[in-house]
């Protein structure tokens, strides 16, 4: 199941479980928020469109956190002029994990309303090892085993030995 949702006057085609990247958003770190202009769901293959929208149907996200881009390097320049100007450019950007797709009428489930994420930097903070990817847990305790098996996979880094002559 998937919908298109327009989030900050941008579509994006998501689904449940899913991390998007949106620009900046007004909501704090680990709150809920809805979006209520959802344009398409698709519900296996059963597709409704919107006109423009669908009445009643929305997207439940949490926020995860808030970031920045990677740069951009925005370079101008006019031969033969002397005419040279380099900027960057890092946009702001609100990363979410989607919820649920919910229909008309539709509520929150309990399995979706607790999904949560354990961060990359959380892992590291509780990891002398930086972790490959990121986790979905429903509890702490799920948290605590990943951490531990993230742990217990990477050895220890080997040091060089100087030569001696």
């Amino acid at each position: 199941m998937y919908a298109i949702v327009e989030i900050a006057g941008l579509q994006y085609k998501v689904s449940q479980k899913q991390r998007v990247f949106v620009n900046r958003l007004e909501a704090k770190e680990g709150d809920s928020v809805e979006f209520s202009k959802v344009l398409l769901i698709d519900n296996d293959g059963k597709i409704t469109v919107g006109t423009p929208a669908i009445d009643g149907a929305r997207v439940a996200a949490k926020v995860l956190s808030h970031l920045q881009g990677d740069k951009v390097i925005v370079f101008k320049k006019k031969r033969r002029k002397g005419y040279r100007k380099l900027n960057g450019h890092r946009q702001a950007l609100t990363e979410l994990l989607i919820q649920e797709v919910l229909g008309k009428g539709e509520k929150l489930s309990a399995d979706a309303a607790k999904l949560e994420i354990a961060s990359i930097l959380e892992l590291k903070a509780r990891s002398r090892y930086s972790p490959a990817k990121k986790v979905f847990a429903a509890t702490e305790e799920e948290v605590e085993e990943v951490v531990e098996e993230v742990v217990e996979e990477k050895p220890a880094k080997k040091t060089r030995k100087k030569k001696v002559d």
